[in-house]
């Protein structure tokens, strides 16, 4: 693993993607390996709202969801620590305003995963609203056509495969380094 020390951070941390491409994870570990805080959009949502977000989805509608979901991921962004890993929920950027918000005041990362892998981290969970009592192949096929160019507004894509945790995390901080980078390439130029 490298040196915690190599990755400069100004603002949060957002991972955007799928459901099942690892974002809580990989941002999980992400954290940790930072040295900075972890938060889960979904469990602030589920705080926030006092039941499930499949209970959210059932009583109230994705409409109202998606309303609440870009309140409390403005509420996590603007609140401290500042410098923070957010893993947020597979529609969360789709929502325009959501993104706007998290690519003007956060680095974003797409974990991109294809369907086959999606498929299999998310066949026996019921935690998925999208998903219950319906085929997940056919609808993450679906989510992928509909969503993954939005996806790709994000400022990093890592894709990610069925690996061990490490790999996908290295990738990641490989990812963050490399944009540091070119940020300072510019920075530079900008002065000259």
């Amino acid at each position: 693993m490298r040196n915690k020390k190599q990755i400069k951070l100004d603002k949060p941390i957002v991972m955007v993607g799928l459901m099942g491409a690892g974002k809580t994870s990989v941002g999980r570990a992400l954290a940790r390996h930072l040295g900075i805080p972890f938060v889960d959009s979904d469990k602030e949502i589920e705080k926030a709202a006092g039941c499930s977000v499949v209970d959210i989805f059932s009583m109230y509608g994705e409409k109202e969801f998606r309303r609440v979901e870009q309140k409390v991921i403005e509420r996590i962004i603007d609140t401290p620590p500042l410098v923070k890993v957010i893993s947020t929920g597979e529609g969360a950027f789709i929502t325009e305003a959501v993104r706007q918000t998290v690519l003007e005041k956060a680095l974003t990362i797409w974990l991109k995963a294809d369907l086959e892998l999606l498929v299999k981290r998310t066949n026996f969970r019921h935690t998925r609203p999208q998903l219950l009592n319906t085929d997940s192949r056919q609808i993450l096929a679906q989510l992928i056509s509909e969503r993954y160019n939005i996806y790709a507004l994000a400022d990093i894509m890592v894709e990610t495969r069925d690996e061990n945790i490490h790999k996908t995390l290295n990738k990641v901080l490989n990812a963050i380094e490399q944009k540091n980078k070119k940020g300072e390439q510019n920075e530079t130029v900008k002065r000259i």
